[in-house]
């Protein structure tokens, strides 16, 4: 049976699509792919933590309900349970399997890095999959992905077949008149502990958690507009939260 024969939602035959990454990017781009037919799997990887979760499928690692835009996320931890999960007509698949474990499934249709690992040696996708997209900074379209996305807000969503997408510049998107000092980042690798939710209405030096024994405060007054999930290993030098000085009715746009 070849890829194309394998059955997809309401028993018609579905192309199959592996995302690496559990984001808020990978879970729009999965959003669409499965409306548009495909079988579709995150894979998750660690790095960079998650944080703007309630937009995201991340939390369904962990079996708490999710759904993105009417469509829901359930976890498999097996390849024998995502080749049975192909035939769901309500969800999508995310798992912590990692890409050299789904690629003996089944020949993968389509291959899309949403990591949105910006610094980190962007390895080459071509090959591994029919037809292979990479987002964001890092990707040559005929280089080391077929095609490129940028992700960069003035140029969001502008597909390149030749050529290499902006690096990041550490730059980041105005919201409220905020730039990206509405981020904390860890200064030390550690675990990190939160209480409190995405959505709280929080106050400047708030603590929002703790790293280590470091003490993580809020840096202005706002509400919390993303958060890494409680109990996780970070290590130094990642987003650890963002606060939306905006009002609460504008959190998660």
């Amino acid at each position: 049976m070849s890829s194309s024969q394998y059955p997809g939602r309401n028993g018609q035959y579905a192309p199959f699509a592996v995302i690496l990454g559990t984001n808020e990017i990978a879970s729009a781009v999965a959003v669409n792919l499965y409306r548009g037919g495909f079988s579709v799997v995150l894979s998750h990887d660690p790095l960079p933590p998650v944080i703007r979760r309630k937009m995201a499928f991340h939390d369904a690692l962990f079996d708490d309900p999710v759904t993105v835009a009417g469509v829901a996320a359930r976890r498999v931890d097996t390849g024998l349970e995502i080749l049975s999960g192909f035939g769901s007509a309500s969800e999508v698949i995310i798992t912590e399997l990692g890409l050299l474990d789904l690629m003996v499934l089944r020949t993968l249709d389509l291959l899309v890095d949403a990591r949105m690992q910006k610094y980190q040696v962007t390895p080459d996708l071509r090959r591994l999959a029919r037809f292979t997209i990479g987002l964001g900074p890092g990707f040559t379209a005929e280089m080391n992905c077929d095609f490129a996305v940028e992700t960069r807000p003035a140029k969001t969503g502008r597909i390149l077949q030749r050529g290499t997408t902006d690096p990041a510049d550490g730059i980041s998107r105005r919201l409220g008149g905020v730039g990206g000092e509405r981020f904390v980042y860890s200064e030390i690798p550690g675990r990190w502990h939160t209480a409190i939710e995405i959505g709280t209405r929080i106050f400047k030096d708030f603590i929002i958690g703790h790293l280590g024994g470091e003490i993580i405060r809020a840096p202005f007054d706002g509400i919390l507009r993303g958060v890494v999930r409680d109990g996780t290993e970070v290590p130094a030098g990642v987003k650890l939260l963002e606060v939306d000085p905006r009002g609460e009715e504008l959190v998660g746009r």
